[in-house]
């Protein structure tokens, strides 16, 4: 090393091996600030992303496809809102095959009766609020095409598989209408769960009803009579930390817990996943934070939910 004094400031001039000259100031060296940790989380898959943009902060167990549980239930609303013509007002006459598939697969449920007349829109918050998988069978059965239910139910699930392979969303198929998954098909992964819900947000009757913490309904009954249909929203993120707009809980016996979320603030909205977390809403809250740059999730207190209120 060779010292210089130049007009009276002390200047290290450091010979490289290549033999070039690197001349440092120390008093005007950047200071350089250490990037943020990402966080610990406890899903096996997690995903943050800017909604607007597309940015990816945050991907962790991307190449693994995983069950989804309930979050399957996004796609399922996505193809009911984007059908041709589709009428949210049409009345659909609740059958006792739903509420009997709901006893043999043990499936969440927003209880609905049978013979009532509810409409495509009170459904499909019975959907993404309550996880209703008689509700997701309500509309397979009323929206698919065929001439008996299963058939019905079979065209229906096609219209979901083709709505992802137009997004291009090659990790993620469904073999089911709401997540409960006879053959262990119906897969995501991080990456294309979050993009598919980024697509499911431009609609705009989608984000109204995922934001919602309650909705309450009337329908006509069986008896003749008027019946109320009222459903918490299984996300506790919802009134719990600032700014959260959704969107889907999720669990299964091998999916885990799951969770689809998503929270703006100011001209930010973030979007993430978490798959198979056994702390989901903290793990989602520390990655919104991360995003945000906010520190909300050590003081995060989350919503009760109603006895009655379904857990997934």
């Amino acid at each position: 090393m060779i010292l210089n004094n130049t007009r009276g400031r002390r200047v290290a001039t450091v010979v490289l091996a290549s033999g070039l000259l690197l001349t440092v100031s120390p008093l005007s060296a950047p200071v350089q600030a250490a990037a943020k940790p990402k966080p610990s989380i406890s899903g096996a898959g997690g995903y943050l992303m800017d909604l607007d943009t597309g940015k990816v902060l945050y991907s962790k167990g991307n190449g693994t496809r995983r069950e989804m549980a309930s979050t399957t239930k996004i796609a399922t609303a996505l193809t009911v809102l984007t059908l041709k013509g589709v009428d949210l007002d049409r009345k659909v006459t609740i059958k006792q095959e739903y509420r009997d598939y709901i006893v043999r697969e043990k499936g969440s449920t927003a209880d609905l009766k049978t013979g009532d007349r509810v409409t495509v829109r009170q459904l499909l918050h019975g959907l993404m609020l309550r996880s209703g998988c008689d509700a997701a069978y309500a509309l397979a059965d009323a929206l698919g095409k065929g001439s008996t239910r299963s058939e019905r139910t079979k065209s229906f699930i096609g219209m979901m598989n083709k709505k992802v392979a137009s997004l291009g969303l090659k990790d993620t198929k469904f073999d089911s209408f709401d997540g409960i998954s006879p053959g262990g098909k119906t897969y995501t992964t991080p990456s294309d769960l979050t993009k598919l819900t980024q697509h499911a947000f431009k609609n705009k009757i989608f984000r109204a009803v995922v934001k919602k913490k309650f909705y309450t309904g009337k329908a006509p009954a069986a008896n003749g009579g008027t019946r109320t249909y009222s459903w918490e929203n299984s996300n506790t993120l919802l009134g719990s930390y600032r700014g959260t707009v959704g969107v889907k809980t999720g669990t299964g016996s091998k999916a885990g817990p799951c969770l689809v979320f998503a929270a703006t603030r100011g001209s930010k909205t973030y979007v993430g996943v978490i798959l198979n977390g056994k702390d989901r809403f903290n793990d989602a809250a520390k990655l919104m934070d991360y995003g945000f740059g906010s520190n909300d999730a050590k003081s995060l207190k989350l919503r009760t939910l109603r006895p009655e209120t379904s857990p997934n």
